[in-house]
């Protein structure tokens, strides 16, 4: 056991969060913990790492146990390196470790070009190098490394220049450099593209580190989640097994607790009749009735119902034309880089279009050169007519931090129309579950999920035939995501979703434009698995057909013993070379240890420390990929 919740509680203002709750993460678990937007779960994450605290109850953890936590918005500092950042998770030696790298990165820059600051850099170099030896740093050095190199970032960068994308990978490779037992994770796909969540899939398998993670990505959850925790209404229930398993046990609970509800409640009716008789009921009432009533209300009172589902409904308003937007052989770049190149597509009424691509993949300019917010370089843009657009803005800037909630969605009014019809806001805000009281409260009072249900109240209080929804699955607990699906299923105008949400595509899209690098994009019909099942066929498809071989006749039927595939002439070459490949890689390797080995290799020649450092790291991955390679080709020439 590596942490432990005990009779835990907490509350925010009159609504308890943990209501004497129980918890414990178990050495190999991966617990995805799960719950509606503003049930506690990032309070109850921040409990166990030691970043919050408790109204009652107590937090355990194992001594000695290493536990690494990751919020949904780390806090860096933007003036730090990358490097610096790393290594501020270690502790006592994360200051030598810091200055240690900088003087040896100072030494490579300078060499013997700057004498004066060579002799003054030389002789601290020295002292750290003992400081280092005498803490047993070094391991935490190659380990940094190591961790850095792996997440693809510059250790000299500084933190305050990286991207959305890039301060999460920081965020992680700062957890996971001190090696934990323990990994507390706050929706760690947040930022990053569909190849990054991808990655870091894979990679927390690999490592087989204890996880307890939030995250609104079901396909994330359900590759990685050896049980499912869900928080609702104060009270933690665990649900081993996967996602697809928690949600058939959770529906057949949430249809048992409804049946002993609607039990208790009749019973309650009929007890408040019998007390409200006349006179003569009332001289004859037993006492133990009027005990058990009086329990009854007690309990009725203690009860938390279970909070309603958001009421998603979209007015499409007047029909546009059947064509949306048709590009013919557009290109667009920004300076010398080419963002579209040639680029062709007929786009109508009722398409459902996704797109797909790594950040900064240019999805963003594309969706503007369709909707006609920006000019092509070359190539023509045909606009469809009678188009009523509406945007979801990843970045919600389109809410004003200090407009109550009333004013986002109906400035000056009192009402809002939905398909003709006027409801008054503060019921419209009900429908999106915010309570009447909190009608007049600023947006800036709202946490992530709450903002993006308000933006989604927003979108929905115009008619719109054209719809674009750019990340619009952010902080959404999965129960509004499932209802978006279906309104978005079942919504008759253009759709343009930008999503990195793997399961939300393959549920609503009905065809995807892709990214697939140097300005280059196509479209594929269906999701995001039916994008991935037709590139994985399209190097077979490009291969000629072999052609037909007719069996000689047999007397008798045999079992014939497939023949081994043959290798290609390339296959072949390859395969010849690779042993040498491996052998160079090999000595590089051991000559870089040996080099790193040397305690007066800063001395001699500093300028080669750190390329080395970094390169070994590099070495261990290409040697893998080349030993993979082998075994693939090897196996193929194996009868």
């Amino acid at each position: 056991m590596l942490l432990k919740l005990e009779q835990a509680s907490l509350a925010f203002g009159h609504v308890p969060l943990l209501d004497q709750a129980d918890f414990q993460l178990d050495v190999g678990e991966r617990v995805a913990l799960i719950g509606r937007n503003g049930s506690g779960k990032s309070s109850m994450l921040a409990a166990l790492a030691g970043q919050g605290a408790l109204d009652d109850g107590k937090v355990w953890r194992q001594p000695g146990a290493r536990i690494a936590y990751v919020p949904q918005e780390p806090m860096l500092d933007a003036a730090q390196t990358v490097f610096q950042s790393v290594v501020s998770g270690l502790g006592d030696i994360s200051r030598l470790l810091a200055e240690y790298h900088h003087v040896s990165h100072e030494l490579s820059k300078s060499g013997a070009d700057v004498p004066q600051l060579h002799s003054e850099l030389l002789p601290r170099l020295e002292t750290l190098q003992h400081a280092l030896e005498a803490e047993g740093a070094w391991t935490w050095q190659a380990q940094v490394d190591r961790v850095i190199s792996r997440f693809g970032l510059d250790p000299e960068a500084l933190t305050g220049t990286l991207s959305g994308g890039q301060k999460k990978r920081l965020a992680l490779a700062r957890a996971l450099a001190f090696k934990p037992d323990a990994l507390l994770l706050d929706e760690p796909t947040n930022h990053l593209d569909i190849q990054a969540i991808e990655w870091l899939e894979s990679l927390l398998l690999e490592l087989n580190v204890s996880l307890l993670f939030i995250t609104h990505d079901r396909r994330f959850l359900e590759h990685l989640a050896t049980r499912i925790v869900e928080l609702d209404r104060g009270k933690l229930s665990s649900y081993p097994g996967s996602f697809a398993e928690y949600q058939r046990r959770k529906e057949a609970q949430l249809q048992e607790e409804a049946v002993l509800n609607r039990k208790f409640d009749k019973l309650l009716k009929e007890e408040e009749i019998w007390i409200r008789k006349g006179v003569e009921a009332r001289r004859t009432r037993a006492v133990f009735r009027v005990q058990r009533l009086e329990k009854l209300r007690a309990e009725r009172m203690e009860r938390r119902d279970r909070l309603g589902q958001v009421k998603l409904r979209l007015d499409v308003g007047d029909k546009s034309g059947e064509l949306v937007a048709e590009l013919q052989h557009v290109s667009k770049a920004f300076a010398d880089k080419i963002i579209v190149r040639d680029f062709s597509t007929r786009l109508l009424r009722g398409d459902k279009i996704g797109l797909i691509g790594a950040n900064g993949a240019g999805k963003t300019t594309l969706l503007r050169l369709i909707l006609g917010e920006l000019k092509a370089d070359s190539g023509t843009v045909r606009r469809g007519t009678r188009q009523e657009i509406a945007y979801f803005d990843q970045f919600r800037a389109q809410l004003d931090p200090e407009a109550s909630l009333a004013e986002v969605i109906s400035p000056g009014s009192d009402y809002v129309e939905i398909g003709g019809a006027k409801k008054h806001v503060i019921g419209y805000l009900e429908d999106f579950l915010f309570a009447p009281e909190r009608a007049r409260s600023p947006v800036k009072s709202l946490s992530g999920g709450e903002r993006n249900r308000l933006l989604l109240a927003r979108l929905f209080a115009r008619p719109a035939n054209v719809l674009v929804l750019d990340e619009p699955t952010n902080d959404l607990d999965m129960e509004t995501l499932e209802l978006l699906e279906q309104l978005l299923q079942e919504y008759s105008g253009a759709l343009f979703l930008v999503s990195h949400d793997r399961a939300f595509l393959d549920n609503v899209v009905t065809q995807t434009l892709v990214a697939e690098g140097d300005g280059l994009w196509q479209e594929y019909a269906g999701g995001y698995e039916d994008w991935l099942t037709a590139k994985s066929r399209a190097p077979a498809a490009n291969q000629p057909a072999a052609p037909e071989k007719t069996a000689p006749p047999t007397k008798t039927a045999k079992t014939v013993k497939p023949k081994s595939e043959k290798l290609t002439w390339k296959e072949q070459r390859e395969l010849e070379t690779l042993p040498d490949q491996i052998a160079a890689l090999e000595a590089e390797q051991k000559a870089l240890t040996a080099l790193l080995s040397d305690p007066t290799i800063y001395q001699r020649a500093p300028e080669k420390a750190h390329p080395a450092a970094c390169r070994l790291p590099a070495i261990d991955d290409e040697l893998m990929a080349l030993l993979e390679r082998w075994e693939t080709l090897e196996s193929k020439t194996t009868p």
